[in-house]
């Protein structure tokens, strides 16, 4: 399929009572046609991988073809430029957390960029470091514990934030990474109760939130 296929195909399914449920949640993205995920996981699947077509997806500023193009993209032909200007502009947690689990989590140099967005003063530009983090907890099994250690100190730095769309994004991050096995979350429990010593509105939220379900948590057995 094409680019106009695509459009075409998107715009036939609009809805815009999708929109208003998008609303309720808190997703403000811009440009919504109001089409659920679900159905961008179906459609998608008559879409073969281009690099190209992704960043002609991105570039419609609509949602939803935005949300396509962080499927269909080739994660070895993303260069740091582009995931750049990509987290730039992203207005909304789903977009934001679309693109982390779909496509940016993948690149070979998420560990650099998590780095490089937790110090950036915009909101969801900082939720993306976070929900990368979080992101690599759960997809990447193959990682040593030693690569989720490093983050404890970004996840404590930042648990200052108020901003709503950051402190969930930390708090995530910091449950994920405490529920790969019982090592992290022996870890993430002592890193979580460092947290709530902060005493701050956010540390106090973000640390209650992490205890509460770490404390309860218990590894899958095998079979």
């Amino acid at each position: 399929m094409n680019i106009d296929e695509i459009i075409k195909e998107l715009k036939k399914n609009a809805n815009s009572k999708n929109i208003e449920t998008e609303r309720f949640f808190g997703n403000q993205g811009e440009n919504m046609l109001g089409i659920t995920v679900t159905f961008l996981r179906k459609f998608v699947k008559k879409i073969p991988k281009d690099h190209k077509l992704a960043i002609e997806l991105w570039n419609t500023g609509i949602y939803e073809a935005k949300m396509l193009a962080t499927m269909v993209d080739e994660w070895e032909k993303v260069t740091e430029k582009q995931m750049d200007k990509w987290v730039k502009e992203f207005d909304s947690w789903g977009i934001c957390d679309g693109a982390c689990m779909n496509l940016l989590c993948k690149t070979p140099f998420v560990e650099k960029k998590i780095f490089e967005y937790a110090k950036s003063k915009k909101e969801y530009i900082r939720r993306t470091a976070f929900t990368l983090i979080a992101c690599l907890s759960f997809k990447k099994r193959e990682l040593k514990d030693k690569e989720f250690v490093k983050y404890f100190e970004l996840i404590k730095e930042y648990s200052f934030d108020e901003r709503n769309f950051v402190k969930k994004a930390v708090n995530w991050a910091l449950r994920q990474i405490g529920k790969r096995n019982e090592n992290l979350n022996k870890k993430a429990l002592k890193v979580a109760y460092d947290i709530l010593k902060l005493d701050t509105k956010s540390a106090r939220w973000i640390a209650h939130g992490a205890i509460n379900e770490l404390e309860k948590w218990k590894p899958r057995k095998k079979y």
